[in-house]
């Protein structure tokens, strides 16, 4: 597929200067930092140097007195408190952390995962009445509940008490619950918006802590938040940023048993990085609630022991394995209807339905189509009576906003700018086919449904020193909003052992014009390029740095974003 590349705005010459020699670095790097805000020694030892000071004070979110008191009110008078939450990796490790601290010190408490199939996305009437026949006075909501205020109302009814811990946009109206925890609240000052659902929850016992216990303690619950910000894809910085430096330390060198089982039955011996994270921790996490019960997930994650762990772990494991056959399946099956339809190849978005695609992993057939036609995705199935479905958007195209112009055809829907999920009726299908497919049309540019490869700056392979690479890994951990800077060189060539593997890949020995430096690159899903590379004919190539280990040698390898001839 062809990629558009833009380039960030190149920092005046003095800026790159001046940071260059308060730190020490070469002038390319210091570019790429300016890029990314970092302008002078401060805010660069502030970025380089995380620490756990640099956590903001959680009384600055909006109701969070009225949570903590009314937390310990709870445990003062022995009242039972429910740690309620959503069924994918932020909800069952947000359950994980908050649970866990109050079980530490409380017995009293339960968690409650709903049902993906029966009760499905938000607070559930069927887990208000179990409460109630639970005895619980006290419901603590992660990752969800923002728009679940008739929810809220019914358990007030019930003497039921609600604790709202969310970061999805509110509704028209916030919820009135005792508590509203939400950085995206328009009333709320809080200084970073982008915490993930388990970061309030962990902002929650920070402060719980910090009023009524010892701060020491709550560090050791890290792991499950970097977990959780890798997987539902928030901004790797400001906090976030904090939260996973020291999560991937905790997660790397003292993970708590459960994820400790995941990375063994993972296979992974290195140490983990966000997008390790992405592709391995977080699936198995997520596929639990795919395919079965999200609980299973968060007795994984507070498993006491190696040995229950790895029990549990297994588990997860092949509910993990059966998630992949009704991914793989479904996604052809969806692009087979696409291809099949001369009206779908050409619409701006795709909306798909199938009543029997499995609702567990619809999200990721959204993400693989977009992925091949790199476009607004909505992919919809049956429960329950109505329909359900996942959407996914491109780089730029506000998603949620053109579900929100349905939103007359819908039940209900949430998400973000690139991720939301929605359910309607069945009567009303065809009807938001034709709408979603007209907004998109309507607002979408060309440029929008190209992909894009964002190339921080020009490099010469003289420069990409032993010393460069140290001081770039620094830069990590990298994500959404600190990604890893991806470099042009131009003049490159192949020098030998141009090869490709699994008929899809490329891999040879890069050189560049006027430099002797020589580097390994690999480019996936890049085959095609591979003739014209086997021309000898010079190129111009997008790339990234890592660490490529083998046969316990480490080297350095040019990790390839697209090639241009030209």
């Amino acid at each position: 597929m062809q990629k558009r590349w833009i380039y960030k705005p190149v920092p005046a010459a003095h800026h790159v200067e001046a940071l260059s020699n308060a730190i020490n670095i070469n002038s390319t790097l210091s570019a790429v930092l300016i890029q990314r805000g970092i302008e002078d020694y401060h805010a660069a030892h502030r970025f380089f140097r995380p620490s756990l000071d640099h956590l903001h004070d959680p009384f600055l979110l909006k109701d969070m007195d009225r949570a903590v008191d009314r937390v310990k009110q709870a445990v003062d008078h022995g009242e039972k408190i429910l740690v309620y939450g959503d069924y994918d990796v932020d909800g069952t490790t947000a359950v994980a952390l908050v649970y866990s601290y109050l079980k530490s010190f409380y017995p009293n408490c339960d968690f409650y995962i709903p049902d993906r199939y029966s009760e499905g996305y938000g607070v559930s009437e069927t887990g208000i009445v179990w409460a109630e026949e639970n005895n619980f006075s006290l419901i603590i909501a992660l990752d969800l509940g923002i728009k679940s205020g008739d929810m809220v109302k019914l358990a007030r009814h019930k003497g039921i008490d609600f604790i709202i811990c969310d970061h999805h946009l509110p509704g028209g109206e916030i919820p009135n619950a005792v508590a509203v925890l939400d950085p995206k609240r328009e009333d709320c000052a809080y200084p970073f918006k982008e915490l993930s659902g388990c970061g309030i929850g962990f902002k929650l016992i920070q402060a719980y802590a910090q009023k009524f216990r010892n701060t020491e303690e709550i560090f050791d619950y890290l792991d499950l938040v970097v977990v959780s910000i890798a997987s539902d894809i928030v901004p790797i910085s400001g906090e976030n940023r904090v939260l996973s430096y020291f999560g991937l330390q905790k997660l790397n060198q003292q993970p708590r048993p459960g994820l400790k089982a995941l990375k063994e039955i993972a296979a992974i011996k290195n140490d983990l990085d966000i997008s390790g994270i992405v592709f391995t921790l977080g699936p198995r996490i997520n596929a639990a609630g795919r395919v079965d019960h999200a609980r299973g997930a968060v007795q994984l994650l507070l498993a006491a022991t190696d040995e229950e762990a790895n029990l549990l772990a297994e588990k997860v494991n092949l509910k993990n394995d059966l998630r992949r056959e009704f991914d793989l399946s479904i996604t052809e099956e969806a692009i087979a209807m696409i291809e099949g339809n001369e009206t779908l190849r050409k619409s701006k978005s795709t909306v798909l339905f199938k009543e029997t695609w499995h609702k567990g992993v619809i999200g990721i057939v959204a993400a693989r189509c977009v992925e091949k036609y790199y476009r607004p995705t909505v992919i919809l199935t049956q429960s329950n009576d109505k329909v359900t479905g996942s959407a996914r958007s491109v780089k730029d195209f506000d998603l949620y906003q053109a579900i929100e112009q349905c939103s007359d055809l819908l039940e209900k829907f949430g998400g973000h700018k690139y991720a939301a999920g929605l359910t309607l009726d069945r009567d009303n299908l065809v009807a938001f086919q034709e709408r979603f497919e007209k907004v998109v049309s309507d607002s979408i540019t060309e440029d929008m449904l190209t992909p894009v490869v964002e190339i921080d700056a020009l490099i010469q392979f003289d420069q990409m020193t032993p010393k460069f690479n140290n001081i770039l890994k620094q830069m990590a951990p990298f994500g959404p909003d600190n990604h890893r800077p991806i470099f042009e060189a131009r003049n490159v060539f192949v020098m030998n052992s141009l090869s490709s593997f699994k008929d899809r890949h490329i891999r040879f020995l890069a050189g560049q014009e006027g430099s002797d430096a020589m580097f390994q690159a690999v480019g996936f899903d890049l085959m095609e390029h591979y003739e014209r590379l086997s021309s000898g004919d010079n190129f111009r190539m997008a790339f990234t740095l890592e660490d490529n280990t083998y046969n316990g040698i480490t080297s350095t390898q040019l990790r390839i974003k697209d090639i241009k001839f030209d």
